[in-house]
């Protein structure tokens, strides 16, 4: 007897980098997970996506998605339904004061996954705008470790790492000292950072010195200063060193954090970022990175073809988390997948310091899939 599923997307083509597949075929779903992957498909929705693109569902490494409980929180929902995104991954919007909140009013109502990180500082980021901008690692009086560990172990089931953000522009003149606290809570819990670097200091030797294998460094590309290349695009060692060591590399593109100068002498060297993130928040999601597909479409248009840029967003994301059950297209999986178009033409990209490339292929969402659910894009139901 012929199986019939929930859900079939029929004669698109699949890519799942996690499993090595790339060809044209059906998937289907049943019970909220992926169910199977061939040709020829019957299921009771049946939706032709022949021409476009299927892949796991698209996670986001560093979003800020604490809407209404901080001033740089974006919906999560709403991205989802216009950018294919299913887990979006909060790069420590709420910190231990304010983590219920986010828990209860964001989190647990949202039909989409959220995974935190648990920031360090009490308050999380808890002024951002353009026209208010305080660094919240620059008063060490907001970083309580005994509460951060409380808060992480409390929520042990949801929190995936410890986030801290460094730099002149988050801590002022505290140096490296909030990334050395993190760093004592996140080794207590035995939980990865995920550490953002600004304008120096500290320099990104300092920091990158202090990370463990498993950690992650985001920003990854940002432009000078504190950039990972020299002006005579030579690596500097002490990224090298931190990459065979294990760190993450993750670019959170942001408004601040991303250029096309650093990112074309990286990907020269050879060095290709674990991770696509967008950074995506109140500002950054009205440019340059707007959301996850232009992030993506940027290294598309830069060389990186389709089935790496897939895994960038996808299955390595979901390690960096540890999480082995979701950027995967595997039977049993949660039933999560991104139907995308990519549009051929002429698209301007612009990066953080206002660099122009001009590329010609583009990401656009077609549809999401939410649980085994089809969901329509820019739709409310």
């Amino acid at each position: 007897m012929t199986a019939t599923y929930d859900l079939v997307l029929a004669g698109g083509r699949v890519v799942d980098p996690a499993n090595g597949v790339d060809r044209v075929t059906d998937i289907a779903f049943a019970g909220g997970k992926v169910a199977a992957l061939g040709d020829g498909l019957a299921g009771h929705e049946r939706r032709d996506v022949s021409g476009r693109i299927v892949c796991p569902g698209l996670i986001d490494l560093h979003t800020h998605v604490y809407w209404g409980g901080t001033s740089l929180g974006v919906a999560a929902e709403v991205l989802a339904r216009t950018g294919a995104v299913t887990t979006f991954v909060d790069a420590g919007s709420a910190g231990p004061g304010n983590f219920h909140g986010f828990r209860r009013h964001v989190i647990e109502p949202c039909p989409v996954r959220i995974l935190p990180f648990l920031h360090v500082s009490w308050a999380g980021i808890f002024a951002f705008s353009p026209t208010v901008m305080v660094g919240e690692s620059a008063d060490l009086r907001l970083l309580d470790l005994r509460e951060c560990l409380r808060v992480a172990r409390e929520h042990a089931d949801l929190v995936v790492g410890i986030k801290v953000r460094v730099g002149k522009g988050a801590g002022g003149d505290s140096g490296i000292m909030p990334l050395d606290m993190a760093l004592e809570v996140a080794e207590e819990a035995g939980l990865p950072i995920m550490a953002h670097l600004d304008n120096p200091p500290p320099s990104r030797r300092e920091v990158l010195e202090r990370l463990r294998p498993g950690d992650i460094l985001t920003h990854c590309f940002r432009p000078f200063p504190n950039a990972p290349v020299r002006g005579d695009g030579r690596i500097r060692e002490e990224v090298l060193e931190a990459r065979q060591r294990g760190v993450i590399f993750d670019i959170g593109h942001g408004g601040g954090s991303f250029g096309f100068a650093t990112t074309r002498a990286m990907l020269a060297a050879g060095f290709l970022p674990d991770c696509i993130s967008s950074d995506v928040h109140t500002i950054s999601i009205l440019g340059p990175a707007y959301d996850l597909l232009t992030t993506m479409s940027k290294f598309l248009c830069l060389g990186l073809d389709l089935p790496t840029v897939v895994r960038l967003a996808t299955v390595n994301p979901a390690l960096a988390v540890g999480r082995r059950d979701i950027g995967t297209l595997t039977p049993g999986a949660p039933g999560d997948a991104s139907v995308l178009d990519l549009a051929q033409g002429r698209f301007d990209y612009a990066d953080v310091v206002g660099e122009h490339l001009i590329g010609d292929r583009r990401l656009l969402a077609a549809g999401v899939v939410v649980a085994g659910a089809w969901w329509d894009i820019a739709k409310n139901s």
